[in-house]
C-alpha cells in the first residue's frame, strides 16, 4: 500500500466516464462561468464544486459580511465524487461504531454516529425546504449479510450502540435484525443464501441534482462560479495572500478552501499520501422481468467476508424508475483492488470489477430477478475518485503551518453522511466559532500535525475484526 499511497495525485482528468446522474449535464450550471476571467482578488476562493464546496459557499453566504466568494471547478460543475456516487444517504454507523469506541472512546463514537444520522436528516430537510428536485427517498434501508463473522460483529456492534445510546433507540440506534428466511421473503434476495439482514433509517437521492440546486442558489446570492477552470498551483505571498493560478488568470485570496477530496494532494503536498485517491465503480442495471411491480421497496447493501456492494432502486417518478444502481466490488479486482488506490483516472473502468458488478443482480436476487430487460441488463457504468485518510476520518480545519488554507476533505466514500455538516463546521471554525462545535462535532475529524504523520493502510471498517475482546 505504501507504493500506491505514493502515486503522485493529479488534476481531474478530461473526458471522464459519463455518470448516470450527469446524463445529460444540467444545461444552466454545468459549464457556468461568472465571467471569462477569474477576478484579480477575492476574499474566499473555494476549490471544488461538489457537496462540500457548495455548502461551504452556502454557509459563508449566510453572513452579511461574507465578502467576495469565488468557486473554481476543474471540470463541469459537480463532476467529481458527489456527481458520480451511488445515490445513498446511508450511515451504517454500526459498521464502525465498535472500532471507533475502541480507538477513541465510547463518547466520541456516539458523537460520530449522531453526526452521521443528523447529516442525513439535514440533507433531506434542506432539499425539502428549498424544493430541490433530486429524486429524494426517505425510509429504511437493508443490509444483507452473507458472512457469519460479519454477522456476529454486526450484532455485537448494534448491541453496543443500543447500550451507549438508550435515549436514541428510535433514531441513531434503531436497528432491526432479520433471520435469513425473513430476509429472503421480505427483501426478494432469492439468490445466494444469506446469514441475515439488518434494517435501519437511511435514504437516497440524486446527489448531482441536489448540489446543482444548491449551486444555482449560491450563484443567485452573489457567489461566483468558474467551471472548467482548474486551480493549477497555490502560492503564499509575502503579503499573506494566496495566489491561485488557473487557465483563466490568477486570483489572489485572503483565504482558500480545499474542497477537493481525493485530489487534494495535487495542490497541497501535505496531503500527498495522507488523502489517498481510490477509484470506485458503479453500474446502472435495467430491472429484471421478475422484479416487483413498482420497484424494490428499499435500498440495499450486500456485505460479505472482505467487502460489500451498495445498491439503490430508482424511485417511481424519477428518470429510469426501477433501475438498480449498484456499486462496489473493489475486492473482486486483482489483489483485492490495490491498483485502484492512488488512481485518479476516471476516464476508464476496471474490467474485472465491471464483470463482477454486471453479474451482481441475478446473483443476489436469484429467481426474483428473472430474465434481463429486452434492452440489456446494463444501462451505464462509470467510475469516480474518492479520498481516504490513514485513520478513516475526514480532515476538517486549517492546514497545519499554512495560515488561511482551509480544508474539508477525505470522506472515505461516505461523503453523503459527512459533507453537509463538515462544511458547516468548517465555516464555523473559519469564523472563530470553534467553541460552538464542542457538543456535536468530533475532535477526531479536525486536521492536525499528529494525524498527518499517520501511515496510510487502506480502507477501514470493511473486514470482520475480533471485536469481542474490545471494550
Amino acid at each position: 500500500m505504501d507504493e500506491r499511497a505514493a502515486v503522485p495525485v493529479t488534476l481531474p482528468r478530461h473526458n471522464p466516464t459519463i455518470a448516470y446522474w450527469q446524463d445529460p449535464p444540467d444545461p444552466e450550471i454545468a459549464d457556468y462561468l461568472s465571467s471569462s476571467q477569474v477576478p484579480e482578488i477575492a476574499d474566499t476562493v473555494i476549490i471544488g464544486s461538489g457537496i462540500t464546496g457548495s455548502f461551504v459557499a452556502w454557509n459563508l453566504l449566510q453572513s452579511p459580511d461574507h465578502g467576495h466568494i469565488t468557486m473554481l471547478e476543474a471540470r463541469q460543475a459537480c463532476s467529481g465524487a458527489t456527481g458520480r456516487n451511488g445515490g445513498h444517504t446511508k450511515a451504517a454507523s454500526y459498521r464502525s461504531f465498535h472500532d471507533n469506541a475502541h480507538s477513541l472512546g465510547t463518547d466520541a463514537a456516539v458523537k460520530i454516529a449522531r453526526l452521521e444520522y443528523d447529516n442525513i436528516k439535514a440533507v433531506h430537510a434542506f432539499a425539502r425546504k428549498y424544493n430541490i428536485d433530486c429524486d429524494l427517498y426517505s425510509g429504511d434501508t437493508v443490509d444483507i449479510i452473507y458472512d457469519q463473522a460479519q454477522w456476529d460483529n454486526s450484532v455485537k456492534s448494534i448491541g453496543a450502540m443500543k447500550k451507549a445510546m438508550p435515549e436514541l433507540l428510535d433514531t441513531v440506534a434503531r436497528y432491526e435484525i432479520w433471520g435469513k428466511e425473513e430476509a429472503r421473503e421480505k427483501f426478494f434476495v432469492g439468490g445466494e443464501e444469506c446469514v441475515g439482514a439488518i434494517t435501519y433509517e437511511a435514504g437516497s437521492l440524486s446527489a448531482y441534482k441536489f448540489v446543482v440546486g444548491v449551486l444555482k442558489m449560491v450563484v443567485q446570492r452573489g457567489g461566483e462560479l468558474y467551471t472548467n477552470t482548474p486551480a493549477t498551483k497555490l502560492e503564499k505571498g509575502e503579503d499573506g495572500m494566496w495566489s491561485v493560478q488557473t487557465p483563466r488568470g490568477v486570483v489572489k485570496a485572503k483565504r482558500v478552501v480545499l474542497a477537493t477530496n481525493g485530489y487534494s494532494g495535487f495542490l497541497c503536498e501535505k496531503f500527498q499520501g495522507k488523502i489517498v485517491p481510490l477509484r470506485g465503480q458503479i453500474t446502472a442495471h435495467r430491472p429484471g422481468k421478475n422484479q416487483p411491480v413498482g420497484g424494490l421497496p428499499t435500498t440495499y447493501s450486500f456485505i460479505y467476508k472482505n467487502g460489500y456492494e451498495y445498491m439503490i432502486p430508482r424511485p417511481q417518478g424519477s428518470k429510469h424508475a426501477g433501475d438498480i444502481v449498484i456499486g462496489g466490488g473493489l475486492v473482486m479486482a486483482k489483489d483485492e483492488g490495490v491498483e485502484e488506490f492512488g488512481a485518479t483516472d476516471d476516464t476508464t473502468i476496471n474490467q474485472d470489477i465491471s464483470k463482477y458488478l454486471t453479474e451482481t443482480t441475478p446473483r443476489y436476487f436469484g429467481s426474483d430477478w428473472g430474465d434481463d430487460h429486452a434492452d440489456g441488463r446494463i444501462r451505464q457504468q462509470w467510475t469516480g475518485i474518492m479520498g481516504y485518510s490513514p485513520d478513516g476520518f475526514p480532515f476538517v480545519g486549517e492546514v497545519p503551518g499554512e495560515k488561511n488554507l482551509w480544508t474539508a476533505a477525505s470522506f472515505q466514500g461516505h461523503g453523503m453522511v459527512l459533507c453537509f455538516l463538515c462544511a458547516r463546521a468548517l465555516v464555523a471554525i473559519m469564523g472563530g466559532e470553534e467553541e460552538t462545535l464542542k457538543t456535536w462535532f468530533p475532535d477526531a475529524f479536525k486536521v492536525s500535525e499528529e494525524r498527518l504523520k499517520k501511515k496510510f493502510a487502506g480502507r477501514l471498517h470493511t473486514k470482520p475484526l475480533d471485536i469481542g475482546t474490545k471494550p
